[in-house]
């Protein structure tokens, strides 16, 4: 009914709102805080990937394929191909520490090395995969099209895995290996190989926003270093 009135009508999110941004400024990287023991449902897994595919690809294309490994001789195997990777990948991240006059065996430094050395245990993993290839020598405009269909749906699964008390990191240290994983696993030469997602619930809940520097000193107006 037309009252009459001309007042603005008053904006009613149609979120609550306190709730989406506390998982949205909670949902961490996990590693030591797996919980290894506990098995992760099946179900609980298609829920979330049922999330994840609601999200944009280019052209509405949905080439995403997401292979679930829960497999212990493939995990295993994954994890060795991980560990190679993982070695160099530390010392270098320590050589760089030190010419910075940084901490080399800092929070994540450590924490990374924890998932490394125990990744085999975890529940799940789970690779999000592309139908297709970048090109030899990819434009950047290919690179961005490619990951910029995929990545949106895997952080929409990571959120939704957060709110069901499950957390998982990105990584990406097994894709040296990716055809070895490929052919372990029965991945077409064609598919790409994004990620690997360690999954497992959390032990505890109570993440935290981390710290990051003010959004001012790190958003320009219209011209790189303009600030408003």
């Amino acid at each position: 009914m037309n009252t009459g009135s001309t007042d603005p009508v008053p904006f009613s999110p149609p979120f609550d709102l306190a709730e989406t941004d506390r998982l949205l400024c909670t949902t961490r990287a996990v590693r030591k805080r797996l919980d290894f023991d506990r098995p992760v449902e099946p179900d609980v897994l298609l829920d979330c990937l049922r999330i994840a595919i609601q999200a944009p690809s280019g052209s509405n294309s949905q080439r995403w394929r997401w292979l679930v490994i829960d497999d212990p001789d493939k995990k295993q195997a994954i994890a060795d191909h991980y560990r190679a990777s993982f070695g160099p990948y530390r010392e270098a991240g320590r050589a760089l520490a030190e010419s910075r006059g940084e901490n080399p065996d800092g929070a994540v430094a450590t924490s990374a090395a924890y998932l490394s050395d125990r990744l085999h245990e975890v529940p799940v993993m789970v690779i999000p995969c592309w139908l297709g290839r970048l090109p030899d020598n990819p434009s950047t405009t290919e690179i961005a099209g490619l990951f910029g269909s995929l990545v949106p749906a895997v952080w929409s699964f990571m959120l939704a895995l957060r709110a069901r008390g499950l957390g998982s990191t990105y990584t990406t240290l097994h894709l040296p290996f990716e055809r070895e994983v490929g052919e372990l696993l029965g991945i077409p030469d064609t598919v790409t190989q994004a990620a690997l997602l360690p999954i497992a619930y959390t032990l505890g809940t109570d993440f935290k926003p981390a710290a990051r520097r003010p959004i001012e000193e790190i958003t320009y107006w219209n011209t790189w270093n303009e600030k408003r």
